[in-house]
């Protein structure tokens, strides 16, 4: 089979969407929704289904996991727009809920693509596991980040950051600059025709597979050998 792949009825679709993001036009256009835009999502998670264990097996790659809804939860915000103008998936750690920790992402917009991996939200005990994870295993986290290949295809760790070096560790800690961020972020942009070119999928294969040690040392100790049970629980509620 042909490695998975979006087309130029996906971009078009989704450009539409953003110019009639309402209720009546999605009904309406349904069954395009469904060939053009989720199903060839579901085709790339799939694929990832049997590419991932290779080099992340401790990631989670299934349409139903990883696929995220179109619908926008609207409850909250302002913008009352019923729909997502982009098709995004997300890949967890399979021994915790799905925003529980970090783990990689791909999404699809109108006008661009991101490949990306981290922890997007954590809450404020695994954010501490995560940092004190850091401040005694900061030469292990720079081989990861500040490596010449990740620093080229990511730029720097990036996400919400604290103006001080947060309570509980030195100010003077030399990770301080990373122990300031409330977000571990890394990701790369395409513009939006990349999606449909023939070498898409082994593009996002291949930054996958510089992100997954990234992943895999925010997750350590939140789900690696040294995280008990309790910590699993705890951070789960």
């Amino acid at each position: 089979m042909p490695p998975p792949r979006f087309t130029d009825n996906t971009v078009r679709f989704l450009r539409n969407l953003k110019r009639h993001n309402d209720r009546e036009w999605f009904r309406s256009h349904r069954e395009e929704f469904e060939r053009e835009v989720r199903g060839p999502m579901v085709e790339v998670i799939e694929r990832l289904s049997v590419d991932l264990p290779t080099f992340a097996p401790e990631l989670v790659a299934n349409p139903k996991t990883s696929m995220y809804r179109i619908y926008r939860d609207t409850r909250f915000s302002p913008d009352k727009s019923p729909y997502k103008t982009h098709v995004a998936a997300i890949f967890p750690h399979h021994a915790l809920p799905k925003h529980v920790g970090a783990g990689l992402y791909l999404h699809v917009a109108p006008d661009h693509v991101l490949i990306g991996a981290g922890s997007y939200a954590p809450e404020p005990r695994q954010l501490y596991r995560m940092r004190e994870h850091l401040a005694n295993h900061l030469k292990q986290f720079r081989t990861i980040v500040e490596s010449p290949s990740f620093r080229r295809s990511f730029g720097d760790i990036g996400g919400a950051r604290l103006k001080r070096v947060p309570r509980g560790f030195d100010a003077n800690h030399p990770a301080a600059h990373y122990l300031k961020l409330r977000q571990f972020l890394a990701s790369a942009e395409r513009p939006s025709q990349f999606a449909t070119r023939p070498r898409f999928y082994s593009s996002v294969v291949r930054l996958f597979e510089q992100l997954a040690p990234f992943v895999r040392f925010l997750n350590a100790p939140l789900a690696g050998p040294q995280a008990t049970g309790a910590d699993l629980l705890s951070t789960a509620r």
